[in-house]
């Protein structure tokens, strides 16, 4: 069974195609600045890379793109597009309708564009994307997984604002938290790594890339994680604040006069560790900087691992036994100096971190915490695609 997994933003499409025999992939790529000018596609088959650039005023044209690229007679991989039995979508908020993955039907995609008010840059791509495909390959299933849907399990007390019940109930204000294919597929692999049953397991798994989220994983399920209703919320990101003081915004609206619009660029495209260093979004650069004596970069950085050390603690506490703490993501996978900061001080709940494995490149995938740790420390690459791959041949399937 051949699956091709779409993951529309903005302004930009990534994909896989994937031969879900053996889950290999066949081919992947990404379409940039879509409805911006130099927009172009690249594509990936094992080792050979293929671009080309052209217009791509918007989401239809990026799809048929992309099904152009996989059926071209020297860089594709399948001769038709009927090759595909099925599409999944990444979509970012389900909101409560969706506890996971489902059929893409007209209620389902009204349902998309319902939540697409709290995910205002997302769901309009996603849907976007869904649209095109339906289109493209008319009557081929096409499957939604959501960011939200792995967070269905959290109960109330930890997904309730301390705002009036009836915004809850009336308007739908909570936590829902994201990221939650990520984790669900890191949940997953650790309990293969860690050898047994995921129902049996506690983890703190740790999403940290210019968007980072932390989630609590009790007994397989997720049971609290750090983003809220938005992405916005949270530990510090690249360019987001993560959780800061509501009345701070009050305060940039009544007396430096700033208009919603500005506050919201301010909050989401401004800050964090870019606002803090005044100099990068990019954790590369903050640890060049760093090293080079630069102190606002140092203290972008301090801040962030002080945030997320801050929630694992919390969450260790919330689980009351933690066998994994797993990190994954951009700087998850590749900051071996930011997992040594984060890590720093642990042992507290048992888990230490042994700095000479943590420092190799290679394997990715590792165990970096010591022989004696009460509390396993894992590195694992995530696979959304994948796992987006899976729920989609289930659901075809059934």
């Amino acid at each position: 069974m051949k699956i091709l997994v779409l993951n529309c933003g903005s302004s930009s499409l990534k994909y896989q195609l994937f031969d879900m025999d053996h889950e290999d992939v066949l081919a992947k790529g990404l379409v940039e600045r879509i409805g911006i000018e130099g927009s172009r596609l690249k594509q990936e088959v094992g080792e050979s890379e293929w671009e080309t650039q052209t217009e791509i005023p918007d989401h239809k044209k990026a799809v048929a793109l992309v099904f152009a690229a996989l059926t071209d007679a020297e860089h594709g991989v399948i001769a038709d597009m009927d090759e595909i039995d099925a599409i999944g979508h990444r979509v970012v908020h389900g909101g409560e309708a969706f506890t996971e993955s489902t059929l893409i039907d007209t209620k389902v995609m009204a349902a998309i564009e319902k939540y697409a008010v709290f995910s205002p840059l997302h769901n309009p791509a996603n849907l976007q994307g869904i649209v095109a495909a339906r289109e493209a390959l008319p009557g081929k299933p096409n499957v939604a997984v959501f960011d939200t849907a792995f967070h269905q399990t959290m109960p109330e007390r930890n997904f309730l604002y301390a705002l009036p019940y009836e915004y809850y109930k009336e308007h739908g204000i909570r936590r829902y938290g994201f990221h939650g294919t990520s984790h669900n597929f890191i949940a997953h692999r650790a309990a293969e790594l860690l050898g047994k049953p995921l129902e049996e397991l506690n983890i703190i798994s740790c999403h940290l890339g210019n968007g980072s989220s932390v989630t609590a994983i009790k007994n397989g399920k997720s049971y609290l994680t750090s983003m809220g209703q938005t992405p916005l919320a949270g530990v510090p990101m690249g360019t987001r604040t993560g959780d800061i003081d509501p009345a701070v915004v009050l305060f940039l609206i009544q007396n430096l006069g700033m208009s919603a619009e500005e506050v919201d660029t301010l909050l989401n495209k401004k800050s964090g560790v870019y606002g803090i260093s005044g100099k990068s979004s990019d954790f590369r650069d903050l640890d060049e900087a760093a090293q080079a004596g630069d102190a606002r970069s140092q203290l972008a950085l301090d801040v962030f691992y002080s945030r997320v050390r801050e929630t694992i603690g919390a969450y260790a506490v919330e689980l009351g036994r933690v066998d994994a703490i797993t990190f994954t993501g951009g700087i998850g996978e590749n900051g071996p100096e930011n997992r040594e900061g984060i890590c720093e001080g642990l042992e507290i709940i048992g888990a230490k971190l042994d700095k000479e494995i943590n420092n190799q490149r290679k394997p990715k995938e590792k165990k970096i915490s010591t022989e004696d740790s009460k509390v396993a420390i894992w590195v694992i690459p995530t696979n959304e695609e994948l796992m987006i791959a899976r729920d989609t041949k289930r659901l075809a399937e059934a």
